[in-house]
């Protein structure tokens, strides 16, 4: 929410309800799977629950910095965009790449594991770095 909030500060159109909720609700499919697929199961929930589109999106597109179209053929998820495409769907996904367990961590941290993860070239990291240009350039070095 401090992240949001401060795109509020700086005039941007923010739904602060729907980040609230989104942060709260974007890894409900952990309590079927801790894979990669959460997000997409966890989207999948939240439609089957009748909650609104856009918090399933939030859901869906959070793991990593959002999965290309053959990422998640590749991890056989349901067709469909895993990329965060709106400012609160950036903002949960972000905000997610910031925590570890119950700490705070900077995003080359996240990096790191990625790296570690998946392999220094893996597109994921160029998706983490690129998403954290584009939330830095109006929260500054705040985060």
């Amino acid at each position: 929410m401090r992240i949001a909030n401060v795109f509020k500060s700086k005039g941007y159109r923010v739904d602060l309800r729907l980040v609230e909720s989104g942060a709260l609700l974007h890894d409900l499919g952990r309590g079927r799977t801790h894979g990669i697929e959460h997000g997409a199961v966890g989207g999948q929930m939240a439609r089957q629950l009748d909650m609104p589109m856009e918090l399933a999106h939030i859901i869906e597109r959070h793991v990593g910095a959002g999965l290309s179209q053959e990422e998640a053929r590749r991890n056989k998820l349901p067709r469909g965009s895993y990329i965060p495409e709106t400012l609160e769907e950036k903002i949960v996904c972000y905000a997610d790449k910031l925590i570890e367990g119950a700490h705070e961590v900077g995003i080359d941290s996240t990096i790191d594991n990625f790296a570690q993860e998946l392999g220094n070239d893996h597109p994921a990291i160029k998706r983490v770095q690129d998403l954290h240009k584009e939330m830095t350039a109006v929260l500054g070095d705040k985060f």
